[in-house]
């Protein structure tokens, strides 16, 4: 059995910055069911550290899954395409059609994603593999000596480096590549980079406390605003009430979504459970525009996650396992996933796109603006709208 080294780098990003739904309806589309998957892994992550800072990408997820399906064979396959909701025959259509939307012309200067298979020399991947990958998800193909573990490393990390504008290094490692047994390693990065539509005036930036999770106090730089959003009030199937706002980026296809435990004694692990994409889809019924003294702290975070524990307590056991791997389609030798991991970094400042103060001011000029204060531990999802696709999800408990 020959070794195959997946990775999901899930790449960067820099900004400048109720009901139980249970499981989500088949209605949902593609970049939802991909998210979906997801949000579980993060699910688990969060509640294993309930008290640290997380970023994650459920879409570096969904299309690093995405990438091996067109491999997958057999009981493989089926583990994937039940996981990810997928139709059985074939969903490359629709993951094209995903992964144009989420490139698009209108979406270039915020969101870059790229896809890349580094192959062992001589390493004979099926033709269709390949094909498929390149067609569906613009899918870039090398080959590297991995009998030299430190310069396939090297030349990895440098792609990487490369796709996310410099945010992202040192991914692999060279003690991950087997000099002998190592025959590809498969990587997606997503860089973002969203410009606020309403800004935060760096002038407006002051120092307050932020209520972190383990019950300690300590001053943060917090940015302020009075402008117009969308904002809310749902709760979880036990009634555990939250508030919701959310924070558009330029061109309104993207935005942040600000989640908060509505009484300040409420940790954010009595809510991430409960939360997936048809819940977020809902939010948008209980949203209203308001005008809104918002308080929110600047904050950075980066995170390394072991995919291989979490993806298979969600049914993807057999690609971990040599004995029951079935990448047929990938290519003629047997070949199973030794490693899946992300990486993930975000930050966020005051930066943004120029507010409409026109738009801002007629809106909701008569209403008395409430104040959000996030100053305790919060959720935030940055969610591409035409598609529902969640390309990042967080909890920050210490800005």
């Amino acid at each position: 059995m020959k070794l195959l080294l997946l990775l999901c780098l899930f790449a960067p990003l820099t900004l400048y910055a109720h009901k139980d739904k249970g499981v989500p309806s088949q209605s949902s589309s593609y970049g939802e069911r991909g998210s979906d998957l997801g949000m579980q892994v993060f699910q688990q992550v969060a509640a294993s550290k309930p008290l640290d800072n997380v970023v994650f990408s459920p879409h570096g997820v969904a299309s690093i899954l995405g990438m091996l399906l067109a491999g997958a064979h057999g009981r493989t396959r089926k583990q994937m395409v039940s996981a990810l909701r997928y139709k059985k025959n074939g969903p490359y259509k629709m993951l094209r059609k995903l992964h144009k939307s989420l490139t698009a012309k209108s979406n270039q200067d915020a969101v870059l994603i790229a896809n890349g298979l580094f192959s062992q020399e001589g390493f004979s991947m099926e033709p269709g593999f390949v094909r498929e990958n390149k067609e569906n998800l613009e899918c870039k193909t090398s080959s590297l000596d991995f009998s030299n573990p430190q310069a396939a490393a090297d030349e990895i990390n440098e792609w990487v480096r490369n796709s996310t504008r410099g945010h992202i290094s040192g991914v692999i490692r060279a003690d991950m590549l087997d000099p002998a047994l190592t025959r590809l390693v498969a990587v997606n990065s997503i860089y973002f980079k969203g410009l606020w539509k309403a800004r935060f005036l760096p002038v407006n930036t002051k120092m307050k406390d932020f209520h972190a999770a383990d019950g300690t106090v300590s001053a943060v730089p917090m940015m302020s605003q009075l402008s117009v959003f969308k904002m809310g009030v749902d709760s979880t199937p036990l009634g555990v009430r939250y508030s919701v706002i959310e924070l558009p980026y330029e061109g309104n296809r993207l935005s942040m979504l600000i989640v908060l435990p509505y009484d300040e004694d409420t940790p954010l692990s009595r809510m991430i459970p409960h939360i997936n994409t048809s819940t977020v889809r809902d939010w948008t019924q209980v949203m209203r525009m308001r005008k809104v003294h918002l308080v929110i702290p600047k904050f950075s975070a980066d995170a390394e996650v072991d995919l291989k524990a979490p993806l298979s307590a969600l049914g993807l056991t057999d690609m971990f396992s040599q004995g029951r791997a079935d990448f047929k389609h990938l290519s003629a030798e047997a070949v199973y996933v030794s490693n899946a991991l992300q990486k993930a970094k975000i930050e966020v400042n005051e930066d943004g796109t120029k507010a409409s103060a026109a738009t801002t001011a007629i809106l909701m000029a008569r209403s008395f603006p409430p104040w959000i204060t996030v100053d305790r531990p919060f959720l935030f999802l940055i969610r591409h709208n035409p598609s529902g696709t969640i390309l990042f999800v967080g909890q920050i408990n210490k800005p």
